[in-house]
């Protein structure tokens, strides 16, 4: 591991752990009331969905895994998962509609790495072949869109959508992607979670789609 990676999941770990300290200071009853996760008293975990999976989060061991069979998730998608519990709170009432990681708070902060780690990826992956992007997001739960020449819509979480769009290239035409949000998002993870999440969204299909 290089000197950058090191400093990298470090910096996860400390993450990691003020999530968890955060999560368990709150009563988990305010966490369900705004959130789609249930709680178990007994065993003191959260039943969370992430991505068409069940996962379980433990809080007296300070642990997740899904569900189904015991995976622990990627440290990326460890930490979304525990932020969309810490940042909790109550949605304010909007019109659904589609903004980009520029109109997210603090967005444009990020952007151009962000373009560069998902919406790159996407590109590289789909631009030339934009039917296999149907296929390997179905593991995801992703379901068609209206948009570009291909386009999907993931639930991340119950209440939090993304929408991943392809125009594909030619020999004419340059290919090009987005990652869209649901402008709810800045109420449900924070500005540099979204774009983890984006990026480990672009990840994941770039993933399946090599193993497809």
């Amino acid at each position: 591991m290089g000197d950058k990676e090191a400093e990298t999941e470090s910096g996860y770990r400390v993450v990691y752990k003020k999530y968890w300290q955060d999560i368990k200071k709150r009563d988990p009853a305010e966490i369900t009331a705004v959130r789609a996760v249930s709680y178990s008293s007994d065993t003191h975990q959260f039943n969370v969905i992430f991505f068409d999976e069940e996962y379980i989060a433990d809080s007296v061991n300070e642990t997740i895994c899904r569900k189904a069979d015991g995976h622990v998730p990627d440290v990326v998608a460890t930490i979304v998962i525990l932020n969309y519990l810490a940042y909790a709170q109550p949605l304010p009432e909007s019109s659904p509609r589609w903004v980009s990681v520029k109109e997210i708070p603090g967005g444009m902060i990020f952007y151009a790495a962000f373009h560069k780690t998902a919406i790159s990826v996407v590109i590289e992956a789909f631009g030339h072949q934009v039917g296999r992007l149907m296929t390997a997001a179905r593991s995801l739960g992703g379901q068609a869109g209206p948009f570009g020449d291909t386009s999907v819509v993931f639930r991340a979480f119950p209440e939090v959508p993304l929408c991943v769009i392809v125009w594909e290239g030619d020999d004419e035409v340059k290919a090009n992607a987005t990652i869209l949000y649901d402008p709810s998002i800045e109420f449900l993870l924070q500005s540099a979670i979204c774009i983890d999440l984006g990026i480990y969204l672009a990840a994941q299909l770039k993933r399946l789609n090599n193993h497809s």
